[in-house]
C-alpha cells in the first residue's frame, strides 16, 4: 500500500494541529483521516479477491487538500446540498444564506464544514472521533451546533460513519461525506464502465437551478431507474441530466421506519463491489461532472467523470417543504444518523 505520509499534515492551521490518523481495520482494511474538513484522505477497500487499492480522489499534500478544494471526501454541512435562493423560515423567522452556487446556498455556505479543522475527541487503532463547533450565525443559521462524526472500520470490510449533533437554539442541519469513488482504483480512469443499483422508486425532480421542485416522482420509465444493475456510461450522457455534464441527482430511497443501517445502493467495478448502507432518507449520486483537471495522490490526472459520489443525505432544500423528512433540530434532541460504504469478499 502507498500511504500518505503523515510529515505532509503535521502543521498548524488556523491556530489549531493538522493530524493524519491512519486507521486499519479488523480484516485488513486501512483508510486515513484528517481532521482538516474532517476528510478521508485514502480508503484501501479489498476487491472480491481480497486485493486493495485506493478507491477515493485525493492529495498527498494538505497544502493541495486547502488550495484545491473540490469537497473531496469531506464532512458536508451545516446543510448538505442546496438550499433555494439561500432562504428559508424557521419557527416564523426569515434567515437569508449566503449563494454560493447560482442564486443557491450549496454545502454549508461560503467556509462550510469541509474548510474547518476539527477537534479529535476519541480515537482506536480502527476508529476516530472528530468534534466541531458551529456558532451561532456562522454562515448566517441559527444556534451554536455541536457536531461529532466517527469514523470507524468494520468487521463487515466497511467504512461506518456517524453523525451526532446538538444544537442550543432550533436550527435546520443535514450532513453527508463527499467521498469521490472510482472502483478500479484512484486516478485509473472513468466510472463509464461502473455497474451502479441504486434502491430507489422515486427521485426529487429540480428546476433549472436544481432544486426540488417539492415532488415525489416515480423513477419508473426515466433515466433516473437504477433499480437494477446499470452501467453508469449508458447513462451519463443521456439529454435527461446535466447536458455535457452528467447526473447529479437525488434519489428517494425506500422507506426505513425503523431507521436502521440499510442497502441503499450498490456499485461495481473491476470486481469491487461496494454496497452503501445508511439510515437517511435520500442519496445523491453525482458523478463528478464539475471536477476540474488535478494531479491525485498517485501522479495521475483526475478529470470529470473520473469518480462517482453517493451522497447519503436528507433532501436538497428540505428546509423549504414541509412534506420532506424534516430537517429541523431542537435543543434538547439529538441528530443522529449513520452511512457505511462496504466491500463484500468471499469467504
Amino acid at each position: 500500500m502507498l500511504m500518505v505520509e503523515e510529515k505532509h499534515f503535521a502543521r498548524q492551521y488556523g491556530g489549531k494541529q493538522v493530524v493524519l490518523a491512519t486507521l486499519r481495520g479488523p480484516k485488513g482494511m486501512c483508510a486515513q483521516v484528517t481532521n482538516y474538513g474532517a476528510k478521508v484522505v485514502s480508503l484501501w477497500a479489498p476487491d472480491a479477491q481480497g486485493r486493495m487499492a485506493d478507491v477515493v480522489l485525493g492529495f498527498n499534500t494538505l497544502d493541495e487538500w486547502i488550495a484545491q478544494e473540490p469537497y473531496f471526501n469531506a464532512i458536508i454541512g451545516r446543510y448538505a446540498n442546496r438550499i433555494k435562493n439561500g432562504r428559508f423560515t424557521l419557527d416564523g423567522k426569515s434567515y437569508q444564506l449566503a449563494v454560493n452556487n447560482g442564486p443557491n446556498a450549496l454545502h454549508g455556505g461560503i467556509v462550510g464544514f469541509n474548510q474547518r479543522l476539527w477537534d479529535v475527541v476519541g480515537q482506536t487503532p480502527s476508529s476516530i472521533c472528530l468534534h466541531l463547533r458551529a456558532l451561532d450565525g456562522e454562515e448566517s443559521y441559527p444556534g451554536n451546533l455541536d457536531v461529532w462524526v466517527t469514523y470507524a472500520l468494520t468487521t463487515e470490510n466497511g467504512l461506518r460513519i456517524t453523525y451526532e449533533a446538538q444544537t442550543d437554539k432550533p436550527t435546520v442541519v443535514g450532513f453527508t461525506n463527499h467521498a469521490y469513488f472510482n472502483l478500479k482504483g484512484e486516478g485509473e480512469g472513468t466510472i463509464h464502465d461502473h455497474l451502479l443499483q441504486v434502491l430507489a422508486d422515486e427521485y426529487t425532480p429540480f428546476d433549472d437551478t436544481s432544486c426540488p421542485t417539492g415532488v415525489l416522482a416515480p423513477v419508473d420509465g426515466t433515466p433516473m431507474d437504477f433499480r437494477q444493475p446499470t452501467l453508469v456510461g449508458d447513462r451519463i450522457d443521456h439529454p435527461f441530466f446535466a447536458p455535457g455534464r452528467g447526473i447529479d441527482n437525488n434519489f428517494v430511497l425506500r422507506p426505513n421506519p425503523a431507521r436502521h443501517l440499510q442497502l441503499a445502493a450498490t456499485l461495481s467495478a473491476a470486481g469491487r463491489t461496494m454496497q452503501v448502507l445508511t439510515t437517511m432518507p435520500g442519496l445523491q449520486v453525482y458523478t463528478g461532472n464539475w471536477v476540474e483537471r488535478h494531479t491525485g495522490k498517485s501522479g495521475r490526472q483526475y478529470d470529470v467523470q473520473t469518480a462517482i459520489c453517493l451522497e447519503a443525505q436528507n433532501f436538497p432544500d428540505a428546509p423549504n417543504h414541509p412534506d420532506f423528512p424534516s430537517a429541523v433540530l431542537r435543543p434538547g434532541d439529538t441528530y443522529f444518523e449513520q452511512t457505511e460504504y462496504r466491500f463484500p469478499v468471499k469467504p
